[in-house]
């Protein structure tokens, strides 16, 4: 069996993985990582700008039920659709 290449070249470049790289990965919660890391994956932290403000809303059920369709996001199509007709409808 050959030694497998370091990930890590010496100006810190990472090489490209291979299937045998890849087969050697575990799940995260398998992984052998400090208690602090551990704590902290899948946390976001606060915004440092919010750029958007919270509401709440009724729309109509054929709205809602277009925009989910369009899958994962769908929020974030629907404040650009809204954002685009602001702009365009803008009174000077």
């Amino acid at each position: 069996m050959t030694k497998p290449k370091p990930l890590i070249d010496e100006e810190g470049e990472v090489r490209e993985l291979t299937l045998e790289d890849m087969k050697q990965f575990k799940p995260i919660h398998e992984a052998d990582l400090p208690a602090s890391l551990m704590k902290k994956l899948g946390v976001r932290g606060p915004q440092k700008a919010p750029t958007k403000v919270r509401v709440s809303l009724r729309l109509s059920r054929e709205v809602v039920e277009y925009f989910r369709a369009t899958g994962d996001g769908w929020q974030t199509r629907m404040d650009g659709e809204l954002l685009e007709m602001v702009h365009k409808h803008k009174v000077s």
